[in-house]
């Protein structure tokens, strides 16, 4: 478990990480360079889901060996399959982090949301439905691995 107290906010007990897959964790299907070693270190204090349609058919392979659990969802209503998701684990302890429109609903919902604009752009819904913005994945989850960071934005 995670646990971060932001002044003025709330305070944050965390078990799970929910990332999105392509345009969050990978671009183009593939992973992106340092994601790796930041969930090596994640993993010791939350567990990892990746979430994905897995539209490039690469996601089994590029994960491989990773500590995550791996979950396809159906090409139909992944908006909402996202959200059944992060639902089932808690939203109140999950933390959620996409880009995309079918990402918006867990963003709202997650004790944590967390957009991220890479070369596949986000979508204003994903970024507005999103308690903080950050121009990277390495951002994000730095975030999360220096909570002085997230702490420093968010508080009032």
């Amino acid at each position: 478990m995670l646990t971060i107290e932001i002044p003025g906010y709330k305070k944050l007990d965390c078990e799970h990480l929910v990332l999105d897959y392509n345009g969050t964790i990978a671009c183009d299907g593939k992973v992106i360079a340092g994601v790796r070693e930041r969930l090596e270190r994640l993993a010791e204090s939350l567990n990892i889901h990746v979430l994905t349609a897995d539209s490039f058919g690469s996601a089994h392979q590029e994960l491989k060996g990773y500590p995550c659990d791996l979950i396809v969802i159906g090409s139909e209503n992944q908006d909402k399959g996202k959200l059944d998701y992060i639902r089932k684990l808690g939203t109140s302890s999950t933390v959620c982090v996409g880009n995309g429109r079918i990402d918006r609903l867990m963003l709202k919902q997650a004790c944590l949301g967390i957009a991220v604009c890479q070369e596949e752009g986000a979508s204003s819904q994903a970024l507005l439905s999103a308690d903080i913005v950050c121009p990277h994945i390495l951002s994000a989850l730095d975030l999360l691995l220096h909570p002085v960071r997230l702490i420093a934005t968010l508080r009032t």
